[in-house]
């Protein structure tokens, strides 16, 4: 079906899921959100983070998308089961597909989370890796200080690095053998991490497994798209387009980009404050 996939985020790091489904899925037409102007999401409300990712949702169903992916953990804790049950779409979000990379390459047992005041607080991924498997352990900490490093492009060299050692020493004192990057900015600083953490530890990023599950989504509900039309993938920004680009070139080369900035005013259907519930 020639109708494309929506992904939305916080920022930039959904790029890191979308860099995956092309990978996986080159025919497939995508339409991204990154809310970079209100990024990061970790430090906000359940509400603030509730109201801006209806706000992105309501922007791409108007683009008539057939399947969206919530590429951001802090938006997946908060509202994933809302959008499923609101949603006349498939939902995917990336907290199931991180903790299922994880407990395929655990030997151990003792897994590390590391993410967003927002996702860890909500306690998402331990109730994820635990009803998967009951018998796991799992260490999570909060890591405020990473996704500005992503943000500003500064995912590299000397400065990056000491502010990941420092983040992550905590962590590092439990013995955890996979650590999973509980928000999709993190990629970006996969190879400083991986140097840190050390080779006993696998470094788990949710953008492989989301993928494989977009895909098999797709083709269980006969939504894959089989033409010859070359998809054309457009990049929404809330914040400025030569920030996101930045990144945007990084992750994607060397895909061409339409990168375009949006305010997001559209009417907002399914968001209202909560006291005034939720409408569909």
């Amino acid at each position: 079906m020639k109708k494309p996939i929506g992904v939305i985020d916080s920022g930039v790091g959904g790029l890191t899921v979308v860099s995956e489904i092309i990978r996986q899925l080159p025919k497939e037409e995508i339409i991204y959100i990154g809310d970079t102007a209100r990024c990061p999401y970790g430090p906000r409300t359940e509400d603030e983070v509730r109201a801006y990712t209806w706000e992105m949702i309501d922007y791409l169903t108007s683009h008539d998308i057939k399947l969206l992916v919530i590429a951001c953990n802090t938006a997946t804790a908060v509202i994933l089961e809302e959008a499923k049950e609101r949603l006349s779409i498939p939902v995917l979000g990336v907290i199931h597909p991180g903790a299922t990379a994880a407990l395929k390459v655990t030997t151990n047992h003792h897994v590390g989370v590391i993410g967003t005041e927002g996702t860890i607080s909500s306690g998402a991924y331990h109730r994820e890796l635990t009803t998967i498997n009951d018998k796991v352990k799992v260490v999570s900490l909060a890591c405020p200080t990473l996704v500005p490093l992503v943000e500003t492009g500064e995912f590299t060299g000397h400065m990056a690095r000491e502010i990941i050692t420092k983040a992550l020493a905590p962590i590092l004192q439990y013995d955890i053998d996979s650590l999973i990057l509980g928000c999709t900015h993190y990629p970006l600083l996969a190879p400083l991490i991986e140097e840190v953490v050390g080779s006993n530890v696998k470094v788990i990023c949710s953008g492989d497994e989301t993928a494989l599950e977009v895909s098999s989504l797709l083709y269980h509900k006969e939504l894959l798209y089989t033409g010859d039309i070359t998809p054309h993938h457009i990049f929404y920004t809330t914040g400025l387009k030569a920030n996101f680009k930045k990144v945007a070139e990084e992750w994607l080369k060397p895909h061409s980009l339409d990168i375009r900035e949006t305010d997001l005013r559209l009417p907002i259907r399914f968001y209202q404050k909560k006291t005034a519930g939720f409408r569909s």
